[in-house]
């Protein structure tokens, strides 16, 4: 019998996995969508959200949809996973129903346990620890633009203690690419995964642009930080990605941003609406992205 796979971390694909995803992706955003619109006939993806996201509920919903599929989507007031119903519960049961279920949740652990008790597979929306469903459309823009991911510099900015910086760092090893990020102390990357993803957490953000390839940045308080906004706003303000941090970087450099952006804060406007910027195309990335990586996981690819 076949294992049960899940996609809770970047780490749970391999490179090659990774690359048969992005190449997919790349077929199902240039060609006609009647080639692909009744792969997923009768099949139902169940989409778990503690965490409300623009991006993620269209992605996999409209996904869904232009593959021949359903999406049900249950919004945190719909079910109070975890103080109504068990997580355990509301796996066995969405599992018994569905063919896949995607969860986007506030903690990593809870990503874990709808999995070890669910009988599909379980995709992980974005959790506290890791965001690898933003990282596989990030790696799509990446390779779209500069053709290749080994060998390049990726460069994170800000608030590091961040689920996009994990993901990226772990898939930099994988995939060959230099991942590094700087922030002040006390808003640095997991210790667990710079050890084994071996990425740089530095603290000067000049030092960490100089001469890369790609700018990323996020922003400042994430959903369930907001108690610490006057904060994390002083102590970041050094941070913000603003012309001057970009020429620091590569000429052809680009900046990218996994969205909602706030202009003034974490990244300026000249950058963000400006000619180096790829955020709406890193977004679009993620619909085309979130289709490939259901066919990956129901056997379709």
């Amino acid at each position: 019998m076949k294992k049960l796979r899940h996609f809770l971390s970047v780490t749970d694909l391999s490179e090659d996995e990774i690359w048969k995803i992005l190449q997919l992706t790349k077929k199902l955003k240039s060609s006609p969508l009647s080639k692909y619109d009744k792969l997923l006939c009768s099949k139902t993806l169940v989409m778990i959200f503690e965490k409300p996201s623009l991006r993620t509920r269209l992605s996999f919903e409209i996904g869904m949809t232009q593959l021949g599929g359903h999406a049900i989507y249950l919004a945190p007031s719909d079910i109070s996973m975890g103080k109504r119903e068990s997580v355990a519960d509301v796996a066995k049961v969405t599992s018994r129903m569905s063919d896949v279920i995607m969860a986007r949740t506030f903690e990593h652990s809870t990503i874990e346990e709808l999995a070890y008790n669910s009988s599909v597979p379980v995709i992980n929306g974005l959790s506290n620890l890791e965001h690898p469903c933003q990282i596989l459309a990030d790696l799509m823009t990446i390779y779209e633009v500069k053709k290749k991911l080994k060998n390049l510099k990726i460069a994170y900015v800000g608030d590091c203690e961040n689920n996009v910086t994990h993901s990226l760092a772990l898939a930099g090893k994988a995939l060959g690419y230099e991942f590094t990020a700087a922030g002040p102390k006390g808003y640095w990357m997991d210790k667990g995964i710079i050890k084994r993803s071996k990425a740089k957490q530095l603290v000067k953000p000049e030092d960490a642009v100089r001469r890369a390839d790609v700018v990323i940045t996020d922003t400042w308080v994430s959903m369930g930080d907001e108690k610490e906004k006057k904060e994390r706003v002083t102590r970041l303000s050094s941070y913000q990605v603003n012309k001057k941090l970009m020429d620091l970087a590569k000429k052809d450099a680009i900046f990218m941003h996994c969205l909602p952006a706030y202009r003034g804060f974490e990244v300026a406007s000249e950058v963000i609406d400006g000619p180096r910027s790829v955020v709406f195309q890193e977004a679009e990335n993620r619909l085309h992205a979130q289709k490939s990586l259901i066919l990956f996981f129901l056997g379709k690819l």
